[in-house]
């Protein structure tokens, strides 16, 4: 599958170990739509060569000489945020370090075995290459995907028009988004309304991250599950690989937590989650675009605000990557661009103006 037209995928590889190097360069080269255009042994040796000649995407370990993988990852989302798929033998979910590098935009965590290395890393061929992929399509916007899975609904399930006491607020990000959303969750008063997320993360470590927020927030913060109420006080946070989309029981919201395609490229997919809102909670639902690479959300927040939901883009001063809430605002999907600094205390107003209507 070739995701960039005729062009290849181009690849730079970032690792101390000559032999992860040519297994890698190997692995991927065997894909005629991905091309490894360099390598290099340590950061400071990359960071010339990238300059020179800028990949599509990065694969990067965390432990090499001179300067760690962290650090050089960070520098490089600051200099020209680059999608960067970490492959590296301390890479273990639920460590410190591996949650240190999603704040820091990576787009994919592989842990790369001790031993065995050669057979490990063919082990994984086939995800690495799903992970390259899905990292250089994140890099720009593209066309209009495949509808999400809650348009298979008709239009007479919409209920959103009956009134319900509850309201809630809806928040999509990618890159950056972990830091802006512990920024945000840190600040929220256990009496906010519901909140449903979807932060584009790889499997298996949404869990931890949720667990993570729950122990330094007042709220409520955990992975979502299949219809799952959403009330006051709780984030639920899209599983990673899984769709979460918002649904209208009586007078409370539940989550549907759904396989399907993925949707602009991603699973789960902030559009889905947006566009059920518009559909199940109109304007009782709060919509907030963040920090991100590419368009997903953008289109979901348009139809949130044409049902008559808030809807907020973070701006582009305080975004790691300005790419999601810039094609909100290109499609009028906005009504406000705020700073980070300013959401929590839009959530909270939000609340407060439900008690007027």
């Amino acid at each position: 599958m070739n995701t960039r037209g005729k062009e290849p995928i181009r690849v730079f590889i970032v690792d101390d170990s000559a032999l992860v190097r040519q297994v890698l360069t190997q692995l991927l080269e065997k894909h005629a739509h991905i091309r490894v255009i360099g390598m290099a042994a340590d950061p400071l040796y990359a960071i010339d060569k990238l300059r020179k000649d800028w990949p599509d995407v990065l694969i990067l370990d965390l432990e090499m000489p001179r300067m760690d993988g962290l650090t050089f990852l960070r520098q490089i989302m600051a200099e020209r945020a680059t999608p960067t798929i970490i492959c590296s033998s301390l890479a273990e979910p639920g460590t410190a370090l591996v949650e240190q590098a999603l704040k820091a935009g990576a787009a994919g965590i592989f842990t790369k075995a001790r031993l065995g290395l050669r057979k490990a890393l063919e082990d994984i061929e086939s995800e690495l290459v799903s992970s390259v992929e899905n990292a250089a399509r994140r890099a720009a916007p593209r066309a209009p995907a495949s509808k999400p899975v809650e348009e298979k609904k008709t239009a007479s399930g919409a209920t959103y028009g009956l009134k319900t006491p509850e309201r809630i607020v809806t928040l999509g990000c990618s890159t950056g988004g972990t830091l802006a959303l512990e920024f945000i969750l840190k600040r929220l008063p256990d009496n906010c309304p519901g909140i449903v997320i979807v932060q584009h993360m790889p499997e298996k470590f949404t869990a931890d991250f949720a667990r993570r927020l729950n122990g330094l927030c007042q709220i409520e913060v955990r992975e979502a599950k299949h219809l799952d109420r959403v009330h006051s006080g709780l984030a639920l946070l899209a599983p990673g690989g899984l769709h979460m989309q918002l649904k209208r029981s009586g007078s409370h919201f539940l989550v549907e937590v759904l396989d399907g395609p993925a949707v602009n490229r991603h699973k789960p997919s902030v559009d889905v989650l947006f566009r059920s809102a518009a559909r199940h909670a109109g304007s009782q639902a709060l919509g907030i675009i963040m920090t991100g690479m590419g368009d997903d959300g953008a289109r979901g927040l348009l139809a949130m605000r044409e049902q008559g939901a808030s809807t907020v883009a973070q701006d582009e001063a305080t975004c790691v990557v300005f790419g999601m809430p810039k094609e909100a605002i290109r499609m009028g999907a906005a009504q406000h661009v705020e700073p980070l600094q300013r959401l929590p205390a839009l959530i909270c107003q939000f609340a407060d103006a439900a008690g007027h209507e």
